[in-house]
């Protein structure tokens, strides 16, 4: 006879998936819902190098690289012809593997559930649902939901874990806010053959700042993931449908227009809206939220899956490192939670900050002061050697490997009230709506 189930993950993505492994590994008895609905396409298909650690952690890289391509750093274009490309060089992200990988995301999801389904994760294909909870607990399973679930046996798990994505299952059923991000954008994305990346080197992601919103190129196996990001006003002014407007888009602007004139979409065109979201509240008694049910960030320099798995692997080695036992201790449970959640404000603070300074030009003011320096000063100058130390946090921190930095967030500070000297004002640099 099975023991009672300790913990119910409600949604399959990366997050729960990575959970569920992970909790398996230490004893855990772990029952996902999975409603089976998985789109073609998602946003997310360019890992950071920190997720490579992770997947080292599930043991699965050797199986990411058979279908993946492999990422050595990221560039950014700009409309003005500027281009800053970040490498990362060997060494400079200390002990986290100097790449990553593009990923086909169904492949890469897919390739989660496997492994938690090989640790002992049950899968239930079946859509969950919840309602407000009693004794002792805030959320619960539905009586519909209990009955249709042999694997629980009629009872309540200790722990739910919300992990339903952007729907936030929980914090909907709980009449939780949120509170938002400043900007309005929508993102329309399709792949293509036939388009030039202008990576300089293999699988290198190109970001391009446009003459409205951006743009990015990822290179996947095979085929280019293309995508723009404008104000959701301004879309509207490019067509209908997602598809006239991402064509329309592609040939309006100048930095895509000549490397798609070629192209063959391949796939539908997928929209992706509201995003810059933080629930209020992520965890209460008898139930989390990880990944993006609890907060999601803007998806340029791609940190949404890797924020994601870091939740999964924070709460893993916080909360629940010591076994199943530490269900039955609710004030150790919810302090737990606590420094989560708060580690995860401060990452979502701290990508909101590396991001902002693209989009409102000064990055961009920055590489061109630095730039000079490099021009003006001999290698070994004492300028010289700042510009690179500066170049190497930055990397770092858009790595994910020091993000959070305070020195690093300090530095970029410094550096972009005092290093533009007589260069181009970043409002001439700034991603236009």
């Amino acid at each position: 006879m099975k023991k009672p189930v300790d913990v119910a993950i409600v949604g399959a993505g990366p997050a729960g998936c990575t959970l569920g492994a992970l909790l398996a590994e230490r004893g855990f008895r772990v029952v996902v819902f999975d409603d089976a609905k998985r789109p073609d396409l998602l946003v997310g298909e360019s890992l950071l190098p920190t997720v490579v650690d992770l997947m080292r952690r599930l043991k699965i890289e050797d199986r990411v690289k058979e279908f993946s391509q492999f990422k050595p750093g990221v560039a950014f274009m700009h409309r003005g012809g500027l281009r800053l490309d970040f490498l990362f060089p060997e060494g400079v992200l200390g002990k986290t593997p100097n790449y990553s990988y593009n990923i086909p995301r169904p492949e890469f999801d897919n390739l989660l559930r496997t492994r938690a389904e090989e640790l002992g994760v049950e899968f239930v294909t079946r859509r969950a649902k919840v309602e407000r909870g009693e004794n002792g607990r805030e959320v619960q399973l539905d009586a519909e939901t209990l009955e249709a679930t042999p694997e629980l046996g009629g009872e309540h798990p200790k722990l739910l874990v919300d992990s339903t994505g952007r729907a936030r299952l929980f914090a909907r059923a709980l009449e939780l806010s949120a509170k938002r991000g400043g900007r309005s954008d929508v993102a329309y994305f399709a792949h293509y053959e036939n388009f030039e990346a202008e990576s300089m080197v293999d699988g290198q992601v190109v970001l391009s700042i446009l003459e409205h919103g951006w743009s990015w190129r990822i290179p996947l196996p095979g085929r280019l993931s293309v995508g723009v990001v404008l104000d959701t006003k301004a879309a509207k002014a490019h067509g209908d449908t997602p598809e006239e407007r991402l064509e329309s888009i592609i040939d309006a602007e100048p930095i895509l227009r000549e490397a798609g004139k070629g192209r063959k979409r391949v796939t539908d065109v997928m929209t992706y809206t509201n995003y810059q979201l933080i629930s209020e509240r992520g965890h209460g008694p008898g139930w989390v939220a990880v990944g993006d049910s609890h907060g999601f960030v803007d998806p340029m320099l791609s940190p949404g899956l890797f924020m994601a798995m870091h939740m999964a692997d924070a709460l893993d080695r916080r909360v629940f490192k010591k076994g199943p036992a530490v269900l039955d201790q609710p004030e150790r449970l919810a302090s737990g939670f606590a420094k989560v959640e708060a580690e995860m404000l401060d990452w979502h603070e701290a990508w909101g900050e590396i991001i902002n300074y693209f989009y409102d030009g000064r990055m961009f003011s920055m590489y061109e002061g630095g730039s000079k320096l490099r021009e003006l000063y001999k290698k070994w100058a004492l300028p010289s050697l700042m510009e690179k130390h500066m170049s190497n946090q930055i990397t770092r921190m858009v790595s994910g490997v020091s993000t959070r930095s305070r020195y690093g967030r300090g530095l970029v500070a410094y550096g972009t009230k005092h290093l533009t000297w007589n260069t181009e004002p970043p409002e001439f640099y700034a991603v236009l709506a």
